[in-house]
């Protein structure tokens, strides 16, 4: 029973964490790698920075065991020579106090030199695991370094995925139903062509009603009319009609003369001939 449902929550706990995943914005993602990345680095950085002080620390120890041991070596001489010299002056006892002193230097000279041996061995292995700490953190810097560039990278590529996911929703919304009360540019392509071509079947039919031809006859004649109104000021002015006017004026002229006048009525009162 345990197991199954272990089993269940585990199932469950990664279906959320599918879903969130899916929901997350990846920027924010993103911003969290960066900064569990650099929070990385600040504590390696401490680790190491440790590592560097224990090495200095020992180092410093070192040197002032070298430079202790240096003196005592030096004190140690100084007391055989002293025990020496009161022993040749029959001085038995200052000379039995100096060797004592000598002995005393001898047994801390000793411990003193294997007190800096071992600081030598801790002092190598210090030095090289400070090496080893300069070395990760150089490491860990540059692929830090790798990361804030791959971080823009990826941040343009996010920008251009959004911009390209606007578009294509833009494009499909117009050949797509947007919904009820918005119509897609088709359908008001479709309604502004339908009302031009009405438009345009509706020009057709008055070009050919009798109206248009009644007023494309009135038309002509009052164009006539100033023609021949025209042609008699220029006659009057004795100034020759253009070609094509007096052209003109010849075919109506032919059409005047065409036409059979009516007979003149006799006035009254006056015989018939």
């Amino acid at each position: 029973m345990w197991k199954q449902l272990k089993i269940r929550w585990k199932y469950w706990m990664a279906k959320l964490s599918g879903r969130f995943n899916e929901k997350a914005d990846p920027k924010v993602q993103l911003e969290q790698a960066i900064m569990e990345a650099q929070e990385q680095h600040r504590r390696l950085r401490e680790q190491a920075a440790n590592v560097i002080a224990n090495q200095k620390q020992t180092e410093m120890r070192l040197n002032r065991a070298m430079e202790e041991l240096e003196k005592v070596n030096g004190n140690a001489r100084q007391a055989v020579l002293m025990a020496d010299e009161a022993a040749k002056g029959g001085d038995a006892p200052k000379a039995t106090e100096y060797t004592q002193a000598a002995e005393s230097f001898a047994n801390r000279l000793i411990a003193l030199e294997s007190e800096v041996e071992s600081l030598k061995t801790l002092s190598l292995q210090s030095t090289q695991a400070a090496d080893q700490a300069k070395a990760a953190v150089q490491q860990n810097s540059a692929a830090l370094q790798q990361k804030l560039a791959e971080r823009q990278k990826l941040l343009g590529q996010l920008d251009q995925a959004k911009m390209q996911e606007q578009m294509n929703k833009a494009m499909s919304s117009l050949s797509e139903t947007v919904g009820d009360d918005v119509p897609t540019l088709d359908e008001v392509r479709q309604k502004i062509e339908a009302r031009y071509a009405k438009a345009k079947g509706m020009s057709e039919l008055a070009d050919t009603s009798v109206e248009s031809r009644m007023l494309e006859i009135e038309q002509a004649s009052m164009n006539r009319e100033a023609q021949t109104r025209l042609a008699e000021i220029r006659a009057q002015l004795g100034i020759e009609s253009p070609k094509d006017e007096k052209a003109a004026g010849e075919v109506g002229a032919g059409t005047a003369a065409s036409t059979p006048e009516p007979a003149a009525q006799p006035e009254p009162g006056t015989p018939a001939t």
